[in-house]
């Protein structure tokens, strides 16, 4: 799920935190939760710092404006969060520091869009900056060739291929449950926070868990919890996996519900 003390980039020690989770500040998918630091190794703080990214250049190639796409290709945009950063269809209108995605299907090539998914974009040191986050390791070729394949068709509405729904008036934590997986938490951290993902430059290799007592002893409180999915982890090259800073785009209910949520977990 992600006010502390900072450490220098150079030292590389990225722990990863929680990713409520998981999006970001580019041209084509929205984080999720991506984020990679040693079990054990939690920080109640971190720091982040700039991914760099390909310019964003016009191509001669012509895009697929208008074709029609399966159910499957579209719902790698949903599954991985990418409307909770960049609204709903890559319509915009979340956070001003996040592009709305209509257009760059036909203002970058293919090679680009991958490489922006691949490798992440944008500012990382403002934690109230969504940044896109490195997806890499997490996201499949196939999956990557989706997003690609749907932005570049201009991200037509799919019928039943919209967010989790949100229970209502069911209680904090079934709420956060829903949300963790519409935020894409459950791609970085696992179904009930159990981790499973791979995080090769990361101190054990893996995105951490959300639940046991590693997380638990690291963040004891509401407050820590809290911080740490507003402000994110710290990041370095691609491939390794970063938590992005979700406090320009979760609002404080979804975060309390996330926390509620956490908390559930054994």
């Amino acid at each position: 799920m992600d006010e502390h003390e900072t450490e220098p980039a150079e030292q590389h020690r990225e722990t990863w935190v929680w990713p409520a989770v998981a999006i970001a500040a580019v041209a084509v998918v929205a984080a999720a939760a991506a984020v990679g630091f040693g079990v054990g190794n939690w920080r109640s703080h971190t720091t982040t710092v700039t991914v760099a990214g390909p310019a964003a250049t016009t191509t001669t190639a012509a895009p697929a404006a208008g074709a029609t796409v399966s159910p499957a290709v579209a719902h790698t945009f949903v599954q991985f969060a990418c409307s909770q950063c960049h609204g709903p269809n890559g319509a915009g209108g979340v956070s001003p520091y996040v592009p709305a995605l209509t257009t760059v299907g036909k203002t970058l090539t293919v090679a680009q869009l991958t490489q922006i998914i691949d490798h992440g974009l944008g500012e990382s040191a403002n934690p109230t900056k969504p940044y896109m986050p490195v997806w890499g390791e997490v996201i499949s070729k196939t999956q990557v060739a989706n997003l690609v394949a749907y932005l570049r068709a201009g991200l037509p509405r799919v019928s039943q291929n919209e967010p989790v729904q949100v229970p209502q008036g069911q209680g904090a934590a079934v709420a956060g449950a829903a949300l963790y997986v519409r935020y894409g938490c459950i791609n970085c951290h696992g179904p009930n926070g159990l981790g499973g993902v791979p995080n090769p430059l990361s101190p054990d290799k893996t995105i951490p868990v959300l639940s046991g007592q590693g997380f638990r002893q690291e963040f004891n409180t509401d407050a820590k919890i809290a911080a740490v999915i507003r402000s994110g982890s710290l990041i370095g090259k691609a491939p390794i996996v970063s938590m992005p800073h979700w406090g320009g785009i979760i609002p404080q209910r979804d975060v309390n519900a996330l926390i509620a949520y956490l908390k559930t977990l054994k």
